[in-house]
């Protein structure tokens, strides 16, 4: 397609420099880059095949060494191939073609020039130790199988890093809270309105379960982004591979990151769905709504501090109004809702580019990575946030819970065995409407004797089912 200048000093070639003529995006910022996720993964898929390509005899030994060692380079980081290497927009081919060649233009470079010695060996293609980018860096791969693989990997160690402690440190938050004030009765709420009462430890045991599942979920979701495409090639049969190609780069990798990844059953399905990709995201999407549940709630039951149901004193973390002295805002519970928002606007990105499979190609790869790369980092450091900066530091105003209890009229619903639910519901409209205590409307109707009713109306005996008597 003819030449195209390259900046000096790069590692990356006329590929990469096309792309960025053709996907600029200029002002979307570091938000419309390729994740560097995604980067370091391909390049880790690089290492593993360059290894194997070594061990069958089909590259060069010293070759294949450079390969692996600039991979390394640029999985670690290193200050000799800098992030500017990889500059491309995730808005490019859905096959995720140009980054699989910027991946394999910058290594290509970078192990000429370990090689060589000299800067000035890169790109020239009679020197000895030129290493090509295609038919070297990319022996055996297409972009359609090893990119799909460098989404799994990079999906993983984000569930792995960074969602999974996150989800775990705000479970452990919210049982210990849980614990603190297991014997704090409160009044319960259904539809808003008062309900029977449950206890503190009750209500944020119900939290903890929550996030529980959350992390079961998660881990559940684990073994379909095991499975790895590599060895499909183009559409999936493995042409320019051989017999078993497929299984040993797995286990290359599963070596190399230390989770028992496994070539895919079958190519076809790898390439050209990303089903697994949705299954795993809809984990997270119910992670989002549970966050988003336990947010409201403690958001609401702080609400005051004494204009509102105040039961809860969040962190005071910071000021919450440049107009109000003193206002203090929920500002954790703010936050934490809003990545739950955005999480589940990634679960829609990611339902929609799990359509577009059409033929053998689902072609909205880098999108879809990108989504579930946000919401996977999204939610963990948001979860690991919120208990540090809320759920440890939330107080119970055990004063405020007892006066709501005493005043609920829902307690009635303890007399229901004792007189029946039309003559309770009539104490408790009576009691309501003389503003009165149920106590005193259940007398002055000659419902229930006052033994009776103290005996039934205990708080401490409707937190949980009667037992059972000793036969």
């Amino acid at each position: 397609m003819g030449p195209l200048p390259i900046p000096a000093r790069t590692y990356y070639g006329v590929q990469t420099a096309r792309s960025l003529l053709n996907f600029p995006f200029p002002s979307s910022g570091p938000a419309a880059r390729m994740p560097r996720q995604i980067v370091d993964a391909q390049a880790l898929v690089k290492k593993c095949a360059a290894r194997y390509n070594v061990g069958a005899g089909k590259l060069a030994g010293e070759k294949g060494e450079a390969i692996m060692r600039a991979a390394d380079e640029v999985i670690g980081g290193s200050d000799a191939v800098p992030d500017s290497q990889f500059p491309l927009a995730m808005y490019q081919t859905g096959s995720g073609t140009q980054t699989n060649m910027n991946v394999n233009e910058v290594l290509s470079s970078r192990a000429t020039h370990l090689l060589s010695g000299s800067a000035s060996a890169v790109g020239d293609r009679s020197s000895p130790h030129y290493v090509h980018p295609n038919d070297d860096v990319n022996m055996g791969q297409s972009s359609n199988d090893s990119f799909p693989t460098a989404m799994h990997i990079a999906c993983v160690r984000a569930l792995k890093e960074a969602t999974l402690p996150g989800l775990r440190k705000l479970q452990e938050a919210l049982k210990a809270k849980g614990e603190e004030y297991a014997s704090v009765i409160k009044i319960g709420r259904t539809h808003c309105q008062d309900a029977t009462p449950l206890t503190v430890g009750q209500e944020f045991g119900g939290y903890a379960q929550q996030l529980e599942y959350s992390v079961g979920r998660v881990e559940a979701a684990l073994p379909c982004l095991s499975r790895l495409a590599l060895g499909g090639t183009a559409v999936g049969t493995g042409l320019n591979t051989t017999e078993g190609y497929d299984a040993e780069i797995a286990a290359l990798i599963a070596a190399e990151t230390g989770h028992p990844f496994v070539a895919a059953e079958n190519k076809f399905e790898a390439l050209a769905a990303h089903d697994s990709l949705v299954e795993a995201h809809g984990a997270l999407n119910a992670a989002a709504c549970s966050l988003n549940k336990i947010a409201t709630d403690l958001q609401l039951l702080g609400s005051g501090p004494r204009s509102g149901l105040g039961e809860l004193s969040l962190p005071a973390n910071e000021p919450g109004s440049s107009i109000m002295p003193g206002k203090v805002n929920p500002t954790q519970c703010e936050s934490i809702a809003m990545v739950c928002a955005r999480v589940m606007g990634n679960q829609t990105t990611i339902t929609v580019g799990g359509c577009q499979g059409k033929f053998e190609l689902n072609t909205f790869k880098p999108v879809m990575c990108a989504a579930f790369l946000e919401s996977a980092s999204l939610i963990g450091e948001a979860a690991a946030n919120f208990a540090g900066k809320c759920v440890e530091g939330i107080v119970v105003n055990e004063g405020r819970v007892a006066s709501l209890v005493a005043e609920s009229l829902m307690l009635v619903t303890a007399l229901n065995p004792v007189c029946g639910y039309d003559k309770a519901a009539q104490i408790a409209k009576k009691a309501h409407k003389d503003g009165t205590s149920l106590k005193r409307s259940c007398l002055e109707l000659g419902f229930v004797s006052e033994k009776d009713f103290d005996e039934a109306v205990d708080v401490t005996k409707m937190v949980g089912p009667k037992k059972k008597a000793k036969k």
